[in-house]
């Protein structure tokens, strides 16, 4: 029997990860996953409100640091530059915790629940990346598309990182702002054809 909270909610998470990969997300319950956390259901619906929201405990957490890490930016800095600061240091949690991660993104990505809630998850996320950025002082049109935009190459470094964890991390994300500045620095050149 776990003795804290904590010892109990990181057991749940486990519990959860190895039911949802042997019998998938659907066909399991939140009684088994206490079962298998050796913990009653009464503690398991004390740390979760359903069997989707074990696998995104954090979020708040991650909320809070990624806004605290937008407002702590130095002055003077772009807007991409002080988003790729914040996700740079959430990164940090990322790869410590990969053990778990991982497993839990294979799940995700095949569990149509799952899904709908990570992306609500996002977008929460990102609107709260946007207000930190509007604290900032970026107009609210430009914070918002700041804050979408830098999700989206961090969404995409983390897969890059799954596919490919040679790199690290943060390389994938200093890439992908890297590539995100040069896509907006230079416009294609673009020849009208002939009509057709």
């Amino acid at each position: 029997m776990p003795r804290s909270g904590a010892e109990a909610r990181r057991r749940l998470q486990q519990a959860a990860l190895e039911l949802y990969r042997e019998r998938g997300f659907d066909q399991t319950t939140a009684a088994e996953i206490a079962a298998r956390a050796g913990v009653n259901e009464r503690t398991f619906f004390r740390h979760f409100p359903d069997k989707r929201e074990v696998l995104f405990g954090g979020e708040a957490d991650l909320r809070a640091a990624l806004m605290q890490s937008v407002a702590e930016a130095p002055d003077g800095l772009e807007p991409f530059e002080i988003l790729l600061d914040a996700f740079r240091k959430s990164a940090r949690n990322l790869e410590t915790n990969r053990p778990f991660s991982e497993p839990r993104w294979k799940i995700i990505a095949v569990t149509p629940a799952l899904r709908e809630r990570e992306l609500a998850k996002h977008a929460w996320l990102t609107d709260a990346v946007a207000e930190a950025l509007r604290q900032r002082g970026l107009g609210d049109g430009l914070a918002g598309l700041a804050a979408r935009t830098g999700w989206a190459a961090y969404q995409h470094a983390v897969q890059a990182w799954i596919d490919n964890p040679a790199p690290s991390l943060d390389t994938h994300l200093r890439r992908a702002f890297d590539d995100l500045r040069a896509l907006t620095a230079t416009a294609p050149s673009t020849k009208a054809g002939p009509e057709s």
